[in-house]
């Protein structure tokens, strides 16, 4: 561990699992407090709404697991904190030069391609979350192939395709911890407000067209920002509207 390490953060490295999230969620009830799991080689990574999320040697895959001090929507912002934290992780150890941005949910893109992608998972029911999982992919050394991804999905990338940088994934996580203690601490002390405008700064497409797919809803307008509780905010023909979840395409169609 790094001397900037988060103080009563606890640190696991594992050479394989299935997915960090899901070893997270088996070891929550044993743990005396957060911990990041990270894996060398993660067999069933999974991505939002199911998707199976690649994982090829070398790329990044850890999870944070916590126990909320809050219920259900205030975890969830928290998919915000952990889009910052990767891009300011990533920045310091690449330098400012490094073309990131936001897209929302929950993806960091780089050079208008998905670098990395969030997951939250959570244990518990009702108002009162036993257990939050934040898992984080980032494609350090590869991206999965691009035919593999589906029809409108942006292009997957990986940090050596685009900059030849290579980074290790320990190097990434010494970063990466306390990057997201920073921001979690500050939604914490002063609430979502400059989470937001902190994501909004950093947001590709802002101003700009973008379709939002939910089903079989789909709903395009100029990307406004997101709500206080982490909405996405489109003004459409039929007026604003805010949006809870959805995928998003960049363009107008």
């Amino acid at each position: 561990m790094t001397s900037s390490w988060p103080a009563g953060v606890a640190r696991h490295v594992l050479n394989r699992v299935d997915s960090t999230n899901a070893e997270a969620l088996r070891l929550a009830p044993s743990l005396s407090g957060p911990a990041w799991i990270m894996a060398r080689r993660q067999q069933a990574g999974r991505g939002r709404r199911g998707r199976a999320w690649a994982d090829p040697p070398g790329n990044f895959a850890a999870t944070l697991i916590l126990r909320p001090e809050s219920g259900p929507a205030d975890a969830a912002r928290l998919s915000f904190v952990a889009a910052l934290a990767v891009h300011e992780a990533l920045s310091r150890l690449c330098g400012p030069q490094l073309n990131l941005s936001l897209k929302w949910p929950n993806d960091v893109l780089l050079n208008g391609g998905k670098l990395s992608g969030i997951l939250l998972e959570s244990a518990g029911s009702g108002a009162r979350l036993s257990a939050l999982a934040i898992g984080i992919g980032i494609n350090l050394e590869a991206a999965p192939d691009a035919a593999a991804v589906e029809a409108g999905a942006l292009r997957p990338v990986s940090l050596k395709g685009e900059t030849g940088v290579t980074l290790t994934a320990d190097e990434v996580l010494d970063a990466l911890a306390p990057a997201f203690d920073r921001w979690s601490r500050q939604m914490r002390d002063y609430g979502f407000a400059p989470i937001r405008a902190a994501w909004l700064a950093r947001a590709a497409r802002l101003g700009e067209p973008i379709t939002a797919r939910s089903g079989t809803t789909v709903t395009t307008g100029r990307f406004e920002g997101i709500d206080d509780s982490g909405a996405l905010v489109l003004t459409t023909a039929r007026g604003r509207q805010a949006i809870s979840a959805a995928d998003i395409h960049f363009g107008g169609g």
